[in-house]
């Protein structure tokens, strides 16, 4: 299988990209507290392949001293009880924006359990962290973004 980088995106383009860069700084900064973002950002990566936001986000997660098992346990998130109910809302909706062509009669499911557990203000920046990081994997699956081996954290 060839791994080797595609092209250097982000020297070719850095305008969107940096305007990228900018959006995630501003959601960062979203009340929805880092460990939920970074879960979403890791589901979404696993559900789009994305090797290297996946590998990124889990060590982010690992930096703010998530747990191994809940990690691992992300892609079984309906089948543990290792996730509150406000996360499970939050993970729920990222699979329903990634996952468009499933039907979107579903999505009232989904918005109704986010309604329970997040602001107005929370569920539109929780929207926008899920696009970015659907539109990261995409720029990272597309121009073959390699994974760098690491220690593990």
């Amino acid at each position: 299988m060839n791994t080797a980088p595609r092209l250097p995106w982000t020297e070719i383009s850095p305008k969107p990209y940096q305007a990228m860069a900018a959006v995630g700084a501003t959601t960062a900064k979203s009340s929805l507290g880092t460990i939920l973002m970074e879960l979403v950002k890791t589901r979404v990566s696993q559900l789009n392949g994305c090797a290297f936001c996946v590998d990124m986000h889990v060590r982010d997660l690992r930096k703010q001293g998530e747990s191994w098992q809940r990690i691992n346990s992300l892609c079984t998130w309906r089948e543990t009880g290792l996730y509150s109910a406000r996360e499970r809302a939050a993970l729920q909706w990222a699979e329903a924006l990634t996952r468009l062509p499933d039907g979107h009669d579903s999505h009232d499911a989904s918005f109704g359990a986010l309604k329970d557990h997040f602001s107005d203000q929370e569920i539109v920046e929780l929207s926008w962290t899920v696009a970015q990081i659907n539109a990261w994997n995409r720029m990272a699956v597309g121009m073959r973004a390699p994974v760098a081996e690491k220690d593990i954290a």
